[in-house]
């Protein structure tokens, strides 16, 4: 089986296709992308290069790669391919507004991009499945009704920003392209995601907490938070690159939405003492807005921000998320691991 990958020499998308190739040997991928593989991607997918191609290509023109793909004989499509204008972790950062630099390329990329995809996908017999990477963005910032309760699917979607509305627009088009032409197309919603190939890139450059606290801890820098109170619903790029090989292999799919997260929620407080246990000289200064260097929102506690509800997915699938605890001990691991190597390669 022959499995594309749109976005895939990004962050998530990169973790997904090299998963898809760990799980099979006789197993091939494909990589649409704007950009070629940076140094850290040539390692990370070294193992596998001999079973992965990558084609470069602008998603909303497909004279650049149709022809491409059609002699791949593609069997299954996830596309990630987005710009994903987002800004905060510091002072800074926050100050930024990245979706006015550019707006219309954000829609044209996110929503124009999707539909050139589905396009193409529907005219292929040999395609089974195509999944769009939507994200938690589509979500309000408040609910459900009732407190302490996992955000579902259905319901409390309200998109703010460019991205989500793109995000929330494109999910209704592969909806409605399922209906018309018999595929069997469904989206997912990421949480808020971190882990191993989390990069700065041409279409993403955004830190959750998780991967700020880890690179801060193994370097020895001081962590100051705005708060240790605030929360996310985290989950580790390799829980997501599997949750999502799950929904894409799985002979029956009940829904057209997922969610993806970590099923929980974690503080700050939470994530800087996973990097003492590994870090016992860290240390920590809880710091005003303009001095920190960790900025989240202590009043977000719901919605969008809050705990993803993971019901469909594991009544569909047999894929569960692993605690919070050793994911990010996980990451710590594959930081020192793999990211000097990559550094060192690509100078």
């Amino acid at each position: 089986m022959t499995l594309l990958v749109t976005g895939g020499t990004g962050f998530v998308m990169s973790v997904v296709a090299r998963e898809w190739l760990d799980r099979d040997p006789a197993a091939r991928a494909v990589i649409l992308d704007r950009s070629g593989l940076d140094a850290m991607a040539e390692q990370y997918f070294a193992p596998v290069r001999d079973r992965l191609t990558v084609i470069t290509g602008d998603i909303c023109d497909p004279s650049q790669w149709s022809d491409a793909l059609d002699a791949h004989g593609i069997t299954a499509i996830v596309h990630g391919a987005t710009i994903t204008p987002i800004s905060r972790g510091s002072a800074a950062e926050a100050k930024r507004q990245p979706e006015a630099e550019d707006p219309a390329r954000i829609v044209d990329v996110n929503l124009m991009g999707t539909v050139r995809m589905l396009e193409w996908a529907r005219k292929k017999p040999s395609v089974k499945r195509f999944l769009y990477v939507s994200s938690g963005s589509v979500y309000r910032h408040h609910g459900p009704d009732w407190a302490g309760e996992p955000l579902p699917e259905d319901g409390y979607v309200a998109p703010l920003t460019l991205y989500g509305i793109s995000k929330f627009a494109s999910e209704m088009v592969v909806n409605r392209y399922a209906d018309l032409f018999g595929i069997s197309a469904l989206s997912v919603r990421l949480a808020s995601v971190y882990g191993p190939m989390d990069r700065a890139t041409e279409s993403r450059n955004f830190r959750h907490v998780p991967n700020r606290v880890a690179h801060m801890a193994l370097s020895g820098d001081v962590i100051r938070p705005n708060s240790l109170e605030s929360i996310g619903d985290y989950v580790h790029s390799g829980d997501v690159a599997k949750a999502v090989i799950a929904l894409i292999s799985a002979p029956r799919l009940r829904y057209r939405h997922y969610n993806i997260g970590s099923g929980r929620t974690s503080t700050t407080g939470d994530i800087v003492e996973w990097a003492r246990e590994r870090m016992p000289d860290l240390k920590v200064e809880v710091s005003p807005h303009e001095t920190a260097n960790v900025i989240q929102d202590a009043t977000l506690k719901d919605g969008m921000w809050g705990e993803y509800d993971l019901a469909r997915i594991e009544r569909d699938t047999d894929w569960r998320p692993r605690s919070g605890r050793e994911a990010f001990h996980d990451y710590m691991d594959w930081i020192v691991a793999n990211e000097a190597a990559a550094a060192k390669e690509g100078k």
